[in-house]
Formats: C-alpha cells, structure tokens, sequence
C-alpha cells in the first residue's frame, strides 16, 4: 500500500460553482512534494490539511474533521473504464491518491500511518456536489456518483509530518466495529434507515454524521 500521488489545488475561477466568490480549489494536481500535513482548525475556519492546498468553501470543506480527502487509484481506473477517458491522479479533488489501499471499505476510525510521521484517521465519505459535477462536466455526476457508494474517505490528522509521493501507508489501527466509509456514505445519502448502525463508530464519526444518526435513532429508533 503506498502513495502514488500527493495533490494541491489553487483557488480558480470557474463557472460552476456556488461558492459566492466564483472560486474553487478541486482542481487538484500532483505535487513532488514533500508536503506538510497537520490538523487545520476547526470547520468554518481551517481549511486543508495539507499545506498549499486551497479550500474556498470552508462552510461545508476542510477544517480538522475533513482535513485530507483520500481517493483510490483503483476506484479510479474503474471510473475511467465507465467514462471512456482518462482520470489523473487528482482527478476528483483528492490529496492523496493511493495504490493498494481500499479506501471507501475502509472503517471510520481506522488509523494510516504514511510514511515514518504522519497518522491519519478516517471519518467519514465524500459527499458529491454541484462544483464535483461541474469540474467532471458529466451530465447527472452527483447521482452516478452517489448510486456507485464508493466515495473516497475523508481523513483527520492525529500525527502531523511530512509526506510525499511513493509513501508507504500502513495500516496502524482498526476498530472493533464494522462501519465503513461506504456503509456511512448509504446511510447518509441512499439508505437512512442505516443511520443507527453508524453509531457503532463512535466519537471517530464526523461530529455531523455522529449527530445526524443520534438524531435518527431519537426520532425513529432502531
């Protein structure tokens, strides 16, 4: 498992997005690096985790519990078989874009160590939007990509350092629990009824998702 690529985005104008101020920083590009990474502050104020990476839309993006966005290479390659074009490394907004690593069956809370410092935690999936529909210029993205539930993780950052491309990633820890990212992301979007089992996770959750779920389970149960 390793690290083919660590990407940065810089703020650009674009057509298609809602942020107020006409910019977005998804278009991500690889980097030699080597970059730093550390927890950026809370959501609304901090942005990317990853030094010199651009979030415009800090309301809904970046801040500590979203702080590095993970993306398969393989989840990749299959989108490119589906859409018949080429996918670069970055190609959906990620940071990091791995090689051996299945990141959207991942569990939320589970530990990566990339290279000799830098840990990350995962909590929660990649919510598709209107700017991820735009930049991929595919007719109805959001619910292809919604109905595929392979979303990518989103990740905290416990052990800050530095990292580069062809970092080795290790697996460092996995709960005693059985919610992944992709089972997350379901209940999130498609199948709310799951929303109560996510609460298995714990305090690893989002602290959205945690409170969307406690909220479920009070209104209607189990």
């Amino acid at each position: 498992m390793r690290l083919l690529s660590v990407n940065l985005g810089s703020a650009r104008a674009v057509p298609y997005t809602d942020n107020p101020e006409g910019v977005t920083g998804i278009d991500k590009r690889p980097v030699a690096g080597p970059v730093r990474v550390a927890a950026p502050g809370p959501k609304g104020v901090g942005g990317s985790g990853l030094a010199g990476d651009a979030v415009c839309k800090r309301q809904h993006h970046g801040g500590d519990d979203q702080a590095v966005y993970a993306m398969a290479r393989e989840d990749l390659d299959g989108w490119e078989r589906e859409l018949a074009r080429p996918l670069a490394n970055g190609a959906f907004g990620e940071n990091l874009t791995t090689e051996g690593l299945d990141v959207s069956g991942a569990l939320i809370g589970e530990r990566w160590r990339i290279g000799d410092r830098v840990v990350l935690e995962v909590t929660c999936g990649r919510i598709p939007c209107g700017t991820f529909q735009g930049h991929m210029g595919e007719r109805g993205w959001v619910k292809r990509f919604t109905r595929r539930a392979a979303p990518g993780a989103y990740l905290r950052v416990v052990e800050p350092g530095e990292i580069r491309s062809g970092d080795p990633v290790e697996i460092v820890h996995r709960p005693a629990h059985d919610v992944t990212v992709a089972l997350q992301f379901r209940a999130v979007t498609t199948e709310r009824t799951l929303l109560p089992r996510l609460l298995a996770a714990g305090d690893a959750l989002h602290p959205q998702v945690l409170a969307d779920a406690r909220k479920y389970l009070e209104k209607y149960g189990a």
